[in-house]
């Protein structure tokens, strides 16, 4: 005996013209409310990462060259300290004396400037490295603060010493050697010396403040 639930036809209706509609009009709210993006407009917008490449960033640094001018300033003290030494140790070596000295005074005046200038190249050359390293961009501005540090403190303290020169004269106290070179000599010797100590030393803290600059370099490029 078959027994018959109900007709058959009627499970397989397609659903009518107005249930279709309601059917696809909620999907579409859904969809647009999954895709919608809600705006708050007193909200600031998100700013991206600062890049280390803004000009901001680049420039002379004040933080910079002051430290490298007192690395400099260290620097000159320990190197007078080393130079002394091994002057008076040479000194006792090869038996040379101030007598020695004052009958070659062209010699030993050339061989003293030589040994400052020298120095002062070497001592400012480590202060514009140091600030090169600190400031990582623009390695020359930082090795030229450094330049220009060392030569206002110069400059400062030269006037200082003349004003107290001149209420205490503190020149004419100094033991000085007996030279026998003339005023002519004398002048043009200090005069070249002057422009050596003034444009070597500078030139000593560009390349330092370079050289600083390229440690940060190398990283950067291997980086990229």
């Amino acid at each position: 005996m078959v027994q018959h639930y109900g007709d058959t036809d009627t499970l397989t209706e397609p659903p009518t013209d107005s249930a279709t509609q309601r059917y696809e009009a909620a999907r579409a709210a859904a969809h647009r409310a999954m895709t919608s993006v809600t705006v708050i407009p007193d909200r600031p917008p998100v700013q991206p990462p600062a890049d280390p490449e803004l000009p901001v960033y680049r420039g002379f640094k004040f933080g910079a060259a002051f430290f490298g001018w007192l690395i400099t300033v260290s620097m000159t003290v320990l190197l007078t300290a080393v130079i002394a030494g091994v002057g008076v140790g040479a000194a006792y070596i090869l038996e040379y004396t101030r007598a020695d000295a004052e009958r070659r005074p062209g010699t030993a005046a050339i061989t003293a400037a030589a040994i400052l200038v020298l120095m002062l190249c070497l001592a400012i050359y480590t202060g514009g490295y140091v600030a090169g390293r600190l400031a990582r961009f623009d390695g020359l501005r930082q090795g030229f603060g450094v330049w220009m540090m060392a030569l206002l403190v110069t400059v400062l303290a030269a006037g200082a010493g003349a004003a107290l020169n001149t209420q205490y004269d503190l020149v004419g106290r100094v033991n000085r050697p007996n030279v026998s070179l003339s005023n002519d000599a004398l002048t043009t010797g200090g005069m070249i010396t002057a422009a050596a100590l003034l444009i070597l030393p500078l030139l000593a803290a560009l390349l330092g403040g370079r050289t600083g600059q390229r440690y940060h370099d190398k990283i950067d490029s291997m980086l990229d």
